[in-house]
């Protein structure tokens, strides 16, 4: 049973990294054109700070829909996480630490409490998540009517600003918890149960698996990994955003880079690495259009179409295995 999980891990892997490559060319070709520049520092820069904080949100979101779930409440708990951060630290350098532990522990809690939903209460994952999403909802727009709290200081300075040449502190992150993914969906148990829940539940549970377990481990995570882009942001803001969750999209947004990176919405097929290079197809979409300065309502009609095109190409690639 785990052979056959650890490949579907890795086989959808290539293709949206070709995309990604053609879009980066036509994208330069095109800006160059345009009298722009789009290879430059200042660009990177931008670029895999957009894919920092959508990545680690799409990181955890490929895991629950791995295991034939869906997370809803992300952006809620991306801008809650925020908020949390931000207050607790107060400007101090010396609250950092349990500002990062209140931030993540509460991102768990509102994880635990997606998967008992779903495996306990057998309430429908869409459904599930979206009430809690709305209840957090419901807590950010009565409790706050703007930002609120400051960032530490040397949180803001190094994961916030820092770089490495032009590699942001924060992209390192994300690849640091991508590969800490990676590694459990290809080298644990947990992970070849995950992908066995979601080819096929009973299957599983008649192979021993315990499948509630692993589906609300997988919630836990996906809400933790919302956690820390919460936290992320929060080190960019400079204060917690009551609103940066659901403005930023990064409910729809983290689903959307997940299935472009090639994993199967009824879950079983798939993998982080996809999932990367479909946040990475996504931050460079917009990287072009901002180099060019293109209207916000044309960019979203594009980027529609990209994902459109994505989930087509995929279910026929799978129609044809199939015959």
């Amino acid at each position: 049973m785990t052979a056959a999980p650890v490949l579907a891990v890795r086989r959808n892997v290539p293709g949206v990294f070709v995309a990604l490559a053609l879009t980066l060319a036509i994208g330069a070709l095109v800006v160059g054109i345009d009298g722009g520049q789009l290879f430059n520092q200042a660009t990177t820069v931008s670029l895999l700070h957009v894919a920092a904080g959508l990545g680690l949100v799409a990181v955890g979101q490929t895991l629950v829909i791995l295991g034939g779930s869906l997370d809803l409440s992300v952006a809620y708990v991306v801008s809650l996480s925020t908020l949390l951060a931000a207050e607790t630290m107060a400007g101090s350098d010396g609250a950092l630490l349990p500002a990062v532990l209140l931030a993540l522990g509460v991102s768990a809690a509102i994880g635990l409490l997606n998967g008992l939903f779903v495996t306990r209460l057998r309430v429908n994952a869409f459904i599930a998540t979206l009430g809690v999403g709305l209840l957090l909802k419901g807590y950010l727009d009565h409790g706050y009517a703007g930002p609120a709290g400051k960032t530490s200081p040397a949180l803001v300075q190094t994961l916030g600003y820092q770089r490495i040449g032009p590699v942001p502190v924060s992209f390192l992150l994300l690849l640091a918890v991508a590969a800490a993914v990676w590694f459990a969906l290809t080298r644990t148990r947990f992970g070849h149960h995950l992908l066995a829940v979601g080819g096929d539940p009973e299957v599983a549970r008649l192979s021993g698996v315990r499948t509630g377990r692993v589906l609300v481990t997988a919630h836990v995570l996906c809400s933790l990994c919302a956690g820390l882009a919460g936290i992320y942001l929060a080190s960019r803001l400079g204060s917690g955003a009551p609103r940066v969750g659901t403005e930023g999209l990064y409910d729809l947004e983290s689903i959307a880079a997940v299935v472009i990176g090639g994993t199967a919405l009824a879950g079983g097929r798939g993998g982080v690495v996809g999932t990367v290079g479909g946040v990475l197809l996504l931050a460079s979409i917009d990287a072009v259009f901002n180099q060019l300065e293109v209207d916000a309502f044309v960019k979203q009609v594009i980027r529609g179409i990209v994902i459109i095109a994505a989930v087509a190409l995929y279910a026929h690639r799978s129609l044809r295995k199939a015959a």
